[in-house]
């Protein structure tokens, strides 16, 4: 399941994305059920020949934004997570990049959420089982970024004593919660999405902290 043919030249990769930019669109606002091809190729500007070029189903381009939102999100936290420096710094800057990709592609991580809700529905065919085993291992793979700081963190002291497995879901829970309360707003500054994105950060990053001797955090 998945694009029909390969995306050679960055024209092709370019258009694919247009697409996908698209479909997540659609899909956020109707929802997989109620969306349509025609919706997407309506909101693409193009046949929908084009769409089927590249895609053979509505399946095929949903799971398709899903990998995406994957991918964007691994591109966001990446580096942070493979930087010089302290746990902490490094979670709060992934924690941030991770923040602000959802309010940058809000359509794609909403989808991403629908795909989880599919897979927890059970009301899936084999093959599409298989594609969700796929991006499941790729969200997981993004979670072992964040595991990783918070063992060093712990084994460094910077962290308290935690149960790290535990703990990274409701830190992922809250980053992940703002593709469901964000909204934009009419005339938003990147400066305003980027202070959104700073607290949320460090409210993320707050709880996990070793308490000083004094008690604070």
């Amino acid at each position: 399941m998945g694009r029909k043919r390969q995306v050679g030249t960055p024209e092709g990769e370019e258009k694919v994305n247009g697409i996908l930019d698209a479909a997540a669109g659609v899909f956020m606002k109707l929802g997989f059920s109620a969306s349509s091809l025609d919706d997407i190729s309506d909101s693409y500007g193009a046949t929908k020949g084009i769409i089927y070029y590249h895609f053979r189903s509505k399946t095929a381009l949903f799971f398709a934004v899903q990998r995406r939102a994957m991918e964007l999100t691994r591109a966001a936290i990446e580096p942070a997570a493979g930087a010089e420096g302290p746990p902490a710094q490094r979670l709060y800057d992934m924690a941030f990049a991770h923040t602000l990709l959802m309010m940058e592609h809000l359509d794609y991580l909403r989808v991403a959420a629908q795909g989880l809700e599919m897979q927890l529905s059970g009301r899936t065919t084999e093959e599409e089982r298989t594609e969700l085993k796929r991006i499941v291992a790729m969200r997981d793979s993004n979670e072992r970024m964040y595991l990783t700081v918070l063992e060093q963190g712990v084994a460094s002291g910077e962290f308290r004593a935690m149960d790290v497995r535990i703990a990274v879901k409701p830190l992922l829970g809250a980053l992940n919660w703002t593709s469901r309360w964000y909204q934009p707003r009419k005339n938003e500054t990147q400066a305003e999405r980027k202070a959104i994105a700073a607290e949320v950060a460090r409210y993320a990053v707050q709880g996990l902290l070793q308490a000083d001797s004094s008690g604070k955090s």
